[in-house]
Order: C-alpha cells, then sequence, then structure tokens
C-alpha cells in the first residue's frame, strides 16, 4: 500500500513538473514570436514616423498578450487535476481580459496622439486647434471609462458567486433602477454635462474666460470638472455643469483676436484730435497691434470730465492687456507732458454775490 501511495505521489509530482515545463516553454515561445514578429515590423515602420509609434504603443501590451495566447492553446492538453486546472484557466482568462483592455487603453492613446498631431495649439490663431483638442481629451476618457468598467464587468462575470449575485439582483431590478436612479441622478446629469461640454464646445482647451470674476485660461476640461488657470498662476476648479447652467464670458469663442479698450478722463479743454494723433504714433510702431483698430471716441461727458475711449485691437487676449497697459501710460505721460492743463480738476468758485445793505437791515 505504502508503494502504491508513493506511485501516486511521484506521478502527481512528475505530471506537476511536465505541466510546467510545458507553461515555461509556452511563455517563451509567446515572448520569442513577440520579438520575432516586432523586429521584423520594427524595420518595416523605420519609413514613416506614425509606424514607429504605433509598434511602441503595442509593444508592451502584445509582449504580455502573446505568451498568454500560446498558453492558452496548451492549456488543454497539461495533466492537472479539475480543480488546479479550472483554477489556472480562471487567472489565465482574467489576465487575458485585463491584457486587452490594456491593449485597448494603449491604442486610444495612439488615436489621440494621431488626431492632435496635426493641429498646432501653439499657433497665434489656434481656434481650430482648441477645438479639436477639447473634443479628443474628453472623448478619451470617454472611452478610457468604458474599457475600464466594461474590462471589470467581464472580470467579475468569471466568478459564479459573483454572477449569482448579478441573477438574484435582476430579480429585484425595478426597485433598485429607481433607487440607483436617484441616488445616480447628479452624477449621471454631471456625466451627460462633460459630453455635452466635449459636442458643443462653449469652451475649449486654452480658451480666455471670465469666471466668478476672475480672468484666466482654460487649462484642464474633464467629465466632472473644469481646471481655469487664473493670470496670477491660482487654479479655479469649477464643475462641469457650471459652463452649462451659468452665464460666462469667452473671450476667445470664435477668435482670438480681441478689441482692447483704455478709458481716459480728462478736463473739457482736451484736444480730442491731439489725443488721436498721438494714439496713432503710440500703437502704429507697437509688435503687439495687429494694424486693424485704432480709434478715439468721446464716451461720456460727466460733470466733471470727458471720458474718451481708446481703442486698439491684438491677436489675443494677452497681446491685448500688454498693448492697453502700455497705451495708457504713454498716453498720460503725453497728456503730463504737452496738456497739463487738461488733466482732471475741480472747480469752484470763490465768493458769491453781494446782498445789498437794505436787505440786511443797515441804515445808510
Amino acid at each position: 500500500m505504502n508503494h502504491l501511495n508513493d506511485w501516486v505521489a511521484a506521478s502527481a509530482w512528475k505530471s506537476l513538473g511536465i505541466s510546467v515545463l510545458i507553461l515555461s516553454a509556452a511563455f517563451a515561445c509567446g515572448f520569442v514570436l513577440h520579438r520575432i514578429l516586432f523586429g521584423i515590423l520594427g524595420r518595416i515602420a523605420q519609413k514613416t514616423s506614425w509606424g514607429e509609434k504605433t509598434l511602441t504603443y503595442t509593444r508592451k501590451p502584445s509582449r504580455i498578450l502573446f505568451p498568454l495566447l500560446i498558453i492558452n492553446l496548451v492549456a488543454p492538453v497539461l495533466d492537472l487535476p479539475e480543480r488546479p486546472l479550472s483554477f489556472l484557466n480562471h487567472i489565465l482568462t482574467i489576465l487575458f481580459i485585463g491584457s486587452l483592455a490594456y491593449l485597448f487603453v494603449s491604442m486610444i492613446h495612439l488615436l489621440r496622439d494621431f488626431l492632435l498631431s496635426r493641429h498646432d495649439i501653439q499657433a497665434a490663431d489656434n481656434l481650430r486647434a482648441r477645438k479639436i483638442y477639447t473634443q479628443v481629451h474628453v472623448l478619451e476618457k470617454v472611452l478610457l471609462t468604458i474599457v475600464v468598467v466594461v474590462s471589470i464587468s467581464f472580470i467579475l462575470m468569471t466568478f459564479d458567486s459573483i454572477r449569482q449575485i448579478g441573477v438574484s439582483l435582476l430579480a429585484s431590478a425595478g426597485i433598485a433602477g429607481i433607487i440607483i436612479g436617484i441616488a445616480a441622478q447628479k452624477s449621471i446629469g454631471t456625466l451627460l454635462a462633460g459630453i455635452q461640454v466635449a459636442l458643443t464646445q462653449p469652451i475649449r482647451l486654452d480658451d480666455v474666460v471670465i469666471v466668478e470674476g476672475e480672468w484666466g485660461r482654460i487649462e484642464e476640461i474633464t467629465l466632472t470638472y473644469v481646471v481655469v488657470r487664473i493670470w496670477d498662476l491660482r487654479r479655479l476648479v469649477l464643475p462641469i455643469t457650471y459652463f452649462i447652467e451659468k452665464p460666462f464670458q469667452n473671450w476667445t469663442r470664435s477668435s482670438s483676436e480681441l478689441l482692447g479698450t483704455v478709458f481716459i478722463h480728462t478736463d473739457y479743454t482736451v484736444p480730442v484730435d491731439a489725443v488721436r494723433r498721438e494714439l496713432e504714433r503710440i500703437v502704429k510702431p507697437h509688435p503687439l497691434w495687429d494694424g486693424k483698430v485704432c480709434a478715439v471716441h468721446v464716451t461720456d461727458c460727466k460733470p466733471w470730465t470727458l471720458e474718451t475711449r481708446l481703442l486698439v485691437s491684438t491677436r489675443s487676449s494677452g497681446d491685448g492687456w500688454e498693448l492697453r497697459c502700455h497705451v495708457r501710460e504713454k498716453m498720460v505721460a503725453f497728456l503730463q507732458k504737452n496738456y497739463p492743463g487738461s488733466l482732471p480738476k475741480i472747480r469752484a468758485e470763490l465768493g458769491g454775490p453781494t446782498v445789498p445793505e437794505k436787505e440786511i437791515g443797515v441804515s445808510p
């Protein structure tokens, strides 16, 4: 009897050793096949930049996927007991689903880079580039979320106990659906708002906006929130629904060109024609002026001062800010030097009308 037990144990260990050798050989074959295939494809892909980029994104996930494919092919011939073989197949299935998800994620990143490579967001007139960047980044997050959720769902479905729980939950789907719907109403609304922003694009990446009284640029757009980089490098984080439900200013919605205004308040004696000539002299040689608009208008007559608006145009809001500061500084210096009497002043009349002596009761 002892000899029989020893023989069974030795046979089991021998089967286990053979199975380990087969699995190791399958893994090695998959790894070698991957090296050979990608070596050949690498030589072909050297002719095009995108061929090399495609291989860069797919090399790592396929390095896991190839050995798993070979191992799944040889797993049925392994001489293992039923439970260990079932456990091995379960692990291989989970790893295979995970590697496929990794491959899909890499392909999404490759597609993102391909779409963005044709548009330069650093260009002066980058309206179309910002539009594409916004759509691609938001839709990329949507696709990544779908891949992750689907992958986790498939992995959970490989467990019998969880699958049975799912069947039980389906029996009460009506009540559960109502509860989940009420609980997730705000989250679903936020997700739909993110998709709506990606499609309708009230904002885009690098747009100049005024939100909550702050001037800044759109730095990041996700499915749930937007990050605005304020001019002093603070970050204002707003829910994505803010840009659907509340009014805000978008200075670069249809074009990056912008009109800049400078208001000066002077005395009524200021020579407006001289101010107009001086504005042209200031902005014409300036590199930030785009050569389109340079105008002076008297926009209001206040009780003590005359309000004059200086209007200049620039290629972007940043240039507009710098040019407005320059015009304001130079115009004040011009008035101080040439027309100091036209600076704002308050007039006061000293003395008053003389009252006749007879009206105050003084006899002659």
